[in-house]
Parts: C-alpha cells; structure tokens; sequence
C-alpha cells in the first residue's frame, strides 16, 4: 500500500511521500484509491475528479485552477494545473489573529556588545565599500588568519561588485546593506575597506554607519596608503587584540533575531521543514524574541494570509505596499508576476506560485505581525517581521542578515551549500537528501513525514539552534564559506 498525505481536511488532492506507480492502491482517511498514472515522490495525486477550470486545494486553499480535466488518481502537476492568481488584487483587512503564546525564558551563550545586542559568533570582517578593492579585501582576510586567537572564531572578507557606477535608490540600497553589516553584532571587529575614488566610499559610507566604537570599526583607503596589505594587516592586528578579548556569557533568547528563508523546495517543504520552522518561529517570539520572513515574491497567493495577521491597520497597509511593490518591480521590467521560475521547485513538486506561497510562509507559524521592514532596513519590533527582498537565495540571506538576523534558517528540499554574513542552518524536508548531502545538511526535518512526532522533533530544533547561537558550528562554517550579496535593481553607469 503506497503512502500518500493529505494535509488537509479540504484538500482535493494528497502529496505521495514516496513513488507510486500506476495501478499502487493508498488510502486517505478511510478511503481507498488507485493511482491511474504514475506519481513522483512529493508530487501530488488528485483524490477526487476535478474538471478544468474548477480549483485544487492544498492547504486548505486553491492553489491554482485545473488546466484539463483531472481524473481521481491522476497525477496533478504543471501539466495540468495553472496558477489562478492575477496581477491587481483589492486587499481588504479582516484582522486574524491572536497574541503569541507566552513561552519559558530561553537563553543562549552568546557576546554582549556595547550597543544592547548580542552575537553569535565574535568574527573579524573585511568589508570592500567597492568590487575594486575585492581581492585586497580576499587576500588580506588569508593572511589575517593568524590573527585568530582568544575568542575570535575567524577573518572573513565579503566581497561584492558594486559601491560604484550606480545611481539613486540602487545607490542607497548598498550603502545601507554595507553599513548594517559594519553595524553587526556578530563582528567583533570590522575592517572597511575603501578604494578612495568610489560613489560609496568610506566618507559617505561613515553617514550610513553613525557612531561607532574606534576600537572595534578601522578604515583603510587604498588609494592613500602606500602598501594597503601591510597597513590593512596592521589594523586587523589592532582589531584582534580588541576583539579576542571578548566572552561568551549567558544572554536571554528576547535577544535573539533569527531569518527564515527556503529555497529548492519540493512537495514535502509545506509538511515537514517549513512547519517546522514555524513553531520555532513561535516558540521564539514566545520567549521574546524576533523571527523576519522575506523572500516577498513567494508571498504571492498567501500574501492575505500575512496581511490579516497584521496586529493593526498601519502594518496591514505597509504589508500591501511590501507586495504591491514587487508586483510593481516585475512589471517594470517586463516580467511576469507569477511565474515559478525554479526548475528544481517543479521537479520537487511545486506546481504553481500559490503551491510554493503557500508551503513557504509556514515558516511564520502563527504569531502576529509586529513590523514590516523596507530593504536595508534593521529590525526594530521583537516578534515577528516582514522583510523585503527577493527570493534569490543569496540576496535574501543576505537582507536577512542586514536587517539584525544573528542566524538564517534555511529550509531546502533539494540542498545547498550557500551560506550567507551569519551562520545558516540548512533544514532538509525530505531524510533522502539529509542522507544524500550530509556535508550540506544540519538537521533533518524529513523524519516528520517518516512519523515522528511534531512536538519532540520542534523541541530538538529549538535546542539546536540555541546551540548554534552558542558557539556550535553550521556545516557551511565547518566548509569555510562565508556569502553575500546585494541586490541589484537599477541601472549601472
């Protein structure tokens, strides 16, 4: 008998958590069924006839409208579903919503910082204010490592193409980007590196970043140094002296910021990981601290579903303009709104927009919304956060990081190696690739489609990212990988 999952009461079709083949007898509830096609792993199986143009619910909601008629049994994919969802949308607030639950204190070990925050990790950064100035940075950063002593954990530089050649908003954005990262608590020390002729340089950069301890903050202008490496060494060396000093103490989780993000979804993302994440979400906020979703495109078709959580009027039409926005965005340029453009989203079973939105924002849970965060933006309000940027992996991950995250957790169905500025968890929804990229994975959320309980897995999680935050490497730590990127959006002169 093959195993298949409805998620919901209401839904019209299941998600097969393995293969089924043509002829494979499952049962739902108390019903059986047949399967007259075959059915990937993760793919979805219609449980009833659907006729064309009538919705497929997952969820509980429509996830797009059938394209053909669709036979109980069948398979039910891009073949023959097609998104529902249109360009301009009226958004009404109809207020949904409830406190977060209050949970037990939750403590981490982490660096107290002068300014009120916490770290996670007491690292050194080199960060370029220009592409220029990149390989100085990279290089500067290998020959830095021998400051590594005390409580310093590593050198990292974040090289990046841009700080130059670009104009208005696209300008800002950088230089926000820049100086949220120089602002960073996890940075025990930071190095600006500056090429001396840039738009964005480290004059400018200084009106983004406010005040700043001296001790902590160096600048080095290549242009007016005669061996930048030698100097750049030289301030490195006065950064780890003030840095290592620094110890780990134990510290009240309402200070920990955590990002959510997902990406290489498949069919078992919206079950098992994202989930997941959700009640981490919501046991966090419950011990006061604060959880930001983004990725804003992958809101399209659950966007509602976050407005009515807004915990007032304001906040519903920050959250509208938040998606209005990137609607906007995409038109713009000439693109289609709501495109799925991940192949590897298809293969994993993600049919349409509504499918993916649906399955990425549980990592929200259920708390209200408390802010809503332009790009570049730090977080302000403790709870739960929207933050907008785009889906690309890296660039979210990123504005993640920018905006106050000390750690991304990042759900996957089909594994990554990226990392980003802070330690990012990658949370397999499937056990397959938890088994298969090992070298990848930190923590297997498949085990909830194998019939683990959620609860006692939720709290295995939450002990391990307080661990994280504790010291305990992430795998793409262990690698040596250290990411960014910003995102571009306007023209290059």
């Amino acid at each position: 008998m093959a195993e298949v999952i409805r998620i919901h009461k209401d839904d019209n079709v299941a998600v097969a958590a393995e293969v089924v083949k043509k002829g494979d007898k499952f049962t739902v509830g108390s019903q059986e069924y047949e399967a007259v096609t075959d059915i990937p792993a993760g793919h979805k199986v219609a449980l009833c006839d659907i006729g064309e143009k009538e919705p497929v619910i997952k969820y509980g909601y429509p996830i797009g409208t059938a394209s053909a008629k669709v036979a109980k049994g069948e398979w039910v994919h891009t073949h023959n579903i097609k998104t529902g969802l249109k360009d301009s949308v009226p958004y009404c607030y109809e207020p949904a919503w409830r406190e977060a639950k209050a949970e037990g204190e939750a403590f981490f070990m982490g660096y107290e910082r002068e300014d009120g925050k916490a770290g996670v990790r007491n690292e050194i950064w080199i960060i370029p204010t220009v592409g220029c100035v990149n390989n100085v940075a990279t290089a500067l950063a290998k020959q830095a490592a021998s400051s590594v002593r005390g409580s310093i954990e590593d050198v990292v530089a974040f090289p990046h193409p841009y700080g130059c050649s670009q104009m208005g908003e696209d300008q800002e954005n950088t230089r926000r980007i820049l100086a949220d990262l120089v602002n960073h608590p996890n940075a025990g020390g930071v190095l600006v590196l500056g090429l001396g002729c840039e738009n964005s340089n480290i004059g400018e950069l200084k009106k983004y970043i406010g005040a700043y301890n001296e001790k902590r903050v160096k600048f080095l202008v290549c242009q007016e140094s005669d061996d930048e490496l030698a100097e750049g060494l030289m301030l490195t060396e006065e950064l780890a002296e003030y840095a290592s000093a620094a110890k780990r103490v134990k510290i009240s989780a309402e200070k920990l910021t955590v990002g959510l993000k997902c990406g290489g979804s498949d069919g078992f993302s919206g079950i098992t990981a994202n989930p997941l994440v959700g009640k981490f979400s919501d046991r966090l906020i419950g011990s006061g601290g604060t959880a930001i979703l983004t990725e804003v495109p992958e809101m399209f078709g659950a966007e509602t579903l976050l407005m009515n959580r807004c915990q007032d009027e304001e906040l519903f039409y920050k959250t509208v303009d938040l998606v209005d926005g990137f609607k906007n965005y995409f038109k713009s340029h000439n693109q289609v709104i709501y495109e799925n453009p991940s192949p590897g989203n298809k293969a994993g079973g993600i049919s349409t927009l509504e499918d993916k939105s649906l399955g990425c924002t549980q990592k929200s849970g259920s708390a209200p919304v408390r802010g809503v965060l332009a790009y570049g933006e730090t977080v302000k309000e403790k709870g739960l956060n929207l933050l907008s940027a785009p889906g690309n992996d890296l660039v979210a991950a990123t504005a993640l990081a920018a905006a106050g995250a000390q750690i991304v957790l990042f759900t996957t169905g089909r594994g990554t190696p990226f990392a980003s500025p802070v330690p990012t968890v990658k949370i397999s929804s499937n056990s397959g690739i938890a088994e298969k990229k090992g070298g990848w994975i930190d923590f297997n959320a498949g085990v909830l489609a194998e019939g683990e309980d959620m609860d006692t897995v939720a709290e295995r999680f939450f002990k391990y990212v307080l661990e994280v935050a504790s010291g305990r490497k992430v795998k793409s730590e262990e690698s040596g990988f250290h990411d960014m990127a910003i995102f571009k959006q306007g023209v290059t002169l």
